[in-house]
């Protein structure tokens, strides 16, 4: 097999063409990033008390039903229980005064058995509002945040394997249609159970998307533009969209009609399936050599240059000429095996750190779409450094600072006292901060890492290594209930912990993408494995093609 980056060189590292490419995949990202994260908002637990149906209570007696409760030091209305109300109506009809004829404490409670009374102040309705999950039921909003991220995962597994066979392009397409359709369908959800369900669509279809065009921009683009891509492109283009999501939320504050606006915005995406190109190294690695190769020519007429009379001399055309890879290959060697079990343990942990802090905004003081702006505002930055870093810089030095930036601050915000709300959100930006530059780093790291013919196999099994990690994040932040320290504790100690794999992981910097196995590198460290022995085949020791060491070993 030839090497691609040498055979493709007379397109040069920039230009039209793959400017085209650059910004056409980009905007494929903006859709992710306003479904990726809407339970943020549909998913709020606004403020709420048990609900006070219409009877015969003095105005004393209906303020005095809810009963408070000590949280963090404070006083607080009850959520889930009032005084009872048989004996309330009877003090009440008797004309006693709550606090000064009946002491309150004396009363008893019961449950909120007509229902809650939510505030309207900011979200007019969600699920949580329409399903009162409150409560016993609290625990079905971390759930249904994880379904979407359960989603995710079998996204991730399916993706790979569709992507290898049947081309990046199509799964991007199809997997927008999908998205468009389910986050459509989950506006008309009739239960919570529906809502769930449909939303295991969604987030299968997402990942499918991101890890798709992902592969396709770092397969077609050139070396010194995928970089840029992968960082500043295909991550700052899902902010846009993150950014975009809470004014969108602002303006519409009934979820459903929320679910049927963010559905419309895949429908853009159509007639870019007559610009987008499919990945010309995958055709390759599938014996279409000639359609690769008409890529390439009319990009190079794109980019004013003129392509060589063959192109790819060294690739064999047909089904013959390739070998269909399945998942088993990812961890059929030593090698293999070892990166890629280290890598599934690096993108589980960044994803728990990333997506709690993300999830986490809707609980932190002030407002949410404010916090939720500025906690996706916090990510800009954030890919600009990396992308700027990730072209000086080795992958594995890079990350395991970053790691330890963002470990080290949500170990230190349980510390800071509740007083100190401005402190506290600086700091959990601060971590944001470091976690987005270790989630670009790893992408850029794990593509780079694995040859053409299993790299979208290998970056599906770490993405969902990272749904592991994601679906764990709604629970870890739902610790929060019972101690806030606890979930800062949890993200920040597996972490740090995360930091000490990556350095066994092989250094990716300046080096060529690799094409098949034999070009992939070793890991590092007490996983690599005993280096091979190299014989020379000649028939003469005096030849000058001997290698000095096999002279002197008496290999010859």
């Amino acid at each position: 097999m030839g090497d691609f980056d040498q055979d493709t060189a007379f397109l040069g590292q920039t230009g039209p063409y793959f400017w085209n490419i650059f910004f056409l995949l980009n905007t494929v990202f903006v859709s992710t990033g306003f479904n990726g994260l809407y339970i943020v908002f549909v998913g709020a637990v606004p403020p709420h008390h048990c609900l006070i149906p219409e009877v015969n209570l003095t105005q004393e007696w209906r303020e005095a039903i809810i009963p408070f409760k000590v949280v963090g030091g404070g006083e607080v209305l009850s959520q889930c229980s009032r005084y009872r109300l048989d004996q309330v109506r009877n003090l009440s009809a008797q004309g006693f005064i709550p606090g000064r004829d009946v002491n309150l404490t004396d009363l008893e409670q019961e449950g909120c058995l007509d229902g809650w009374s939510y505030s309207r102040d900011i979200y007019k309705s969600n699920i949580v509002t329409e399903w009162d999950l409150v409560c016993d039921n609290k625990w079905k909003v971390p759930f249904a945040s994880s379904t979407l991220f359960v989603g995710y995962l079998f996204g991730s597994l399916i993706s790979g394997h569709l992507s290898d066979r049947f081309g990046r392009k199509k799964v991007i397409f199809i997997s927008l249609a999908v998205q468009s359709i389910s986050v459509l369908l989950q506006s008309f959800s009739q239960s919570w159970t529906m809502f769930c369900i449909i939303f295991l669509f969604v987030g299968a279809s997402q990942v499918s998307i991101y890890m798709s065009a992902f592969v396709l921009g770092t397969e077609a683009l050139s070396k010194t533009m995928r970089v840029i891509f992968t960082t500043l492109g295909a991550f700052l283009f899902y902010c846009i969209g993150y950014m975009t999501l809470p004014w969108i939320a602002y303006a519409i504050r009934e979820w459903r009609t929320l679910l049927a606006v963010l559905s419309m915005t895949s429908v853009v995406y159509i007639p870019l399936w007559w610009f987008i190109p499919e990945s010309p190294r995958w055709l390759l690695t599938q014996g279409r050599v000639e359609e690769a190769e008409t890529i390439l020519r009319e990009a190079a007429r794109k980019n004013k240059v003129e392509a060589p009379p063959v192109i790819f001399k060294d690739f064999q055309e047909g089904p013959s000429a390739t070998k269909m890879f399945t998942v088993l290959d990812v961890l059929r060697s030593r090698n293999i095996r070892c990166i890629t079990l280290m890598s599934l343990l690096l993108w589980m942990a960044i994803n728990i750190g990333y997506f709690g802090l993300s999830l986490n905004t809707s609980n932190l003081g002030g407002n949410p779409f404010m916090n939720c702006f500025l906690s996706a505002v916090s990510e800009v930055p954030a890919y600009i450094v990396s992308t700027w870093l990730l072209k000086k810089c080795p992958r594995r030095a890079l990350l395991s600072t970053f790691l330890t930036i963002g470990g080290g601050v949500l170990l230190l915000i349980q510390i800071i006292p509740d007083t100190l709300h401005y402190v506290s959100l600086s700091l959990e930006m601060i971590g944001k901060f470091g976690f987005t530059i270790a989630f670009s780093i790893v992408y850029i790291y794990t593509a780079e890492i694995y040859p053409t013919v299993l790299r979208n196999m290998g970056m599906g099994m770490c993405s969902s290594a990272a749904r592991l990690g994601s679906i764990t994040a709604p629970y870890v932040i739902y610790l929060g209930t019972y101690n806030k320290a606890l979930p800062y504790i949890l993200m920040g100690s597996l972490t740090i912990a995360s930091t000490v794999v990556n350095f066994f992981l092989p250094e990716t910097f300046n080096k060529d993408l690799p094409e098949t196995l034999e070009q992939m590198q070793e890991c590092q460290g007490l996983c690599k494995g005993p280096k091979k022995k190299r014989y020379v085949e000649i028939g003469r020791a005096d030849n000058p093609a001997i290698l000095p060491e096999a002279k002197s070993e008496g290999r010859v």
